[in-house]
């Protein structure tokens, strides 16, 4: 937000983003907010990438290009093993239970 002083005898300003001609104020305090929207863009892109961390598809912030689809494929072969595990140990546990009701000489 800049602004040319066309005539300063006068005290006329021009406002190049609008075009406007104004006269130059004392009492008005002019401030540029292109720092803060750059600060607003830089946490809207952490925000999406919060949203995306969701989604297994999607790609991250700082991943490298072509490894979209990594969280998905870890979370099958995670949940495979943990289906797996949780599974032989149900299996032992019934195994378990059908050797001692034998041992004890039940039928």
């Amino acid at each position: 937000m800049s602004t040319v002083r066309i005539a300063p005898e006068i005290h006329l300003v021009l406002d190049t983003e609008s075009g406007t001609v104004a006269q130059e104020r004392e009492d008005i305090i002019q401030y540029s907010l292109n720092p803060v929207n750059e600060k607003l863009d830089k946490l809207d892109l952490i925000a999406d990438d919060l949203v995306n961390s969701l989604a297994p598809s999607r790609p991250l912030l700082n991943t490298w290009p072509g490894r979209e689809h990594t969280s998905y494929t870890a979370g099958f072969y995670t949940n495979a093993w943990y289906g797996i595990v949780v599974g032989f140990f149900f299996f032992a546990m019934v195994a378990l239970y059908i050797y001692l009701r034998i041992a004890m000489g039940g039928a």
